[in-house]
């Protein structure tokens, strides 16, 4: 194929840069940017700078910017790419995502690409519209290159060691998962600065329709790989509930610059502090097996800590978890909790890290008593902001290749974003609730 050529448009989330901090031999360094003239266009410059004048292998991306009002239909004229790439403007991204696929161009776009259930038939339209045209719309599903998540999802479908999953109940659900987001961090080397719209989840999603969309697309892809899922088949919501972040006039000062809250959130104030809600909690059945994730943010970590994920999965044979707390400090790792005795477990592990020897040498087992630890060498933990590098290299791959990209991809993406979607609509009809459940 000739010369992958980006176009990034009105790149509002950092994400959009993250997808150029390498760079990729088929894509070309010209990249076209199309965009309001506001301070999200300026601060994704900024970031693109810092990359191609960092010391240790610069990037040396060329950007030429289009900035105006008009500035998505001036793209749609002009096309000077065959790639759209996404990130931010929630609210309204399946908008550009059909608007460029209707021009004929590629997609690599940033989750959510929806917000709300009404929007579902608009993906459907542009997944479908997609497959017509042999274009590839890929979600930016980075946490599935994360290696704690790869290996977990090899030791869950080792009968030996996990035996099968339990179906689980409502109160005892056979999957737990949580993911805990701060609203302070650092990335790229700089301190993160958020837009005031972030903070209005019209426009950004609630907890489980933004970062919350990692955890649903990551259950199925762990349980039942490469199987298509079916909505009314498959899917059954059975509860969720939402609760806000408080944030005093100082905290939203310091994390967007701002002196005061914008009108447009005055009437999410109570007393002062801006009700921020964006905590879900969602319990559903997925072909059976009862789930609960819950998708968190707060505002700042605690030093030498960051964003931390939760994933137990619970077997006829064994408990397979990661967590990511101070005991681990703050660095996720992957455990085998047998049920009764330990030593079939135990071997049946240390057999299944020696195969996979060949994908990951240096992986082992550490017999921790009542569980066991598997030690993953520091070079395969590369880290959040790599894996945007591995998902878009991925990308590239099936761009090469349409014919490769997995047929499972398209119903499980439906499925994925009814989850979120329906999932924070029922925690809006059940009612706001003051703190967590």
């Amino acid at each position: 194929m000739s010369a992958v050529r980006w176009i990034t448009l009105d790149p509002a989330h950092f994400h959009a840069a993250l997808v150029h901090k390498e760079i990729y031999p088929q894509v070309a360094p010209q990249v076209h940017v199309y965009a309001p003239l506001a301070p999200d266009l300026f601060a994704h410059l900024a970031r693109i700078a810092g990359f191609n004048n960092r010391a240790d292998q610069p990037t040396n991306w060329e950007l030429e910017v289009h900035a105006g009002p008009d500035f998505l239909a001036q793209m749609l004229r002009q096309k000077p790419g065959n790639v759209v790439v996404l990130s931010g403007r929630n609210q309204i991204k399946i908008d550009y995502i059909l608007a460029a696929l209707e021009a004929g161009l590629h997609v690599l776009a940033d989750k959510p690409w929806i917000l709300v259930p009404e929007q579902l038939p608009s993906l459907q339209r542009a997944l479908d519209l997609a497959e017509t045209r042999k274009l590839v719309a890929y979600d930016i599903m980075t946490e599935r290159h994360e290696i704690t998540s790869i290996l977990q999802r090899e030791l869950i479908n080792d009968t030996d060691i996990f035996g099968a999953i339990v179906s689980g109940s409502e109160t005892a659900p056979a999957v737990l998962m949580e993911s805990v987001h701060y609203l302070c961090k650092t990335v790229a080397g700089m301190p993160l600065r958020r837009p005031p719209w972030f903070f209005d989840v019209r426009k950004q999603g609630e907890g489980l329709s933004d970062v919350g969309t990692h955890l649903v697309d990551l259950v199925p892809w762990m349980l039942f790989p490469e199987k298509s899922l079916e909505i009314d088949r498959d899917l059954c919501l059975l509860s969720a509930w939402r609760w806000p972040t408080l944030l005093t006039p100082s905290d939203f000062q310091k994390v967007t610059g701002e002196q005061t809250f914008p009108h447009n959130l005055a009437t999410e104030l109570k007393a002062g502090q801006l009700e921020y809600f964006c905590n879900n909690e969602v319990t559903y059945r997925l072909c059976g097996i009862h789930v609960k994730l819950r998708a968190l943010w707060d505002f700042g970590a605690a030093p030498e800590s960051g964003d931390t994920h939760l994933a137990i999965f619970h077997g006829t044979k064994s408990r397979v978890e990661v967590r990511q707390t101070a005991e681990q400090k703050f660095t996720p790792e992957l455990y085998v909790v047998p049920h009764g005795d330990a030593g079939p477990i135990r071997h049946a592990l240390k057999k299944k890290v020696a195969a996979l020897q060949t994908r990951f040498g240096g992986v082992g087992v550490e017999d921790q008593g009542a569980r066991l630890r598997v030690t993953i060498p520091e070079r395969f933990r590369v880290g959040h902001e790599a894996h945007f590098a591995e998902v878009t290299q991925a990308f590239l791959a099936y761009l090469a290749n349409p014919g490769t990209l997995p047929t499972w991809e398209k119903p499980n993406l439906m499925a994925k974003y009814y989850v979120t979607t329906q999932g924070v609509m029922r925690g809006l009809l059940r009612g706001s609730a003051g703190e967590a459940p």
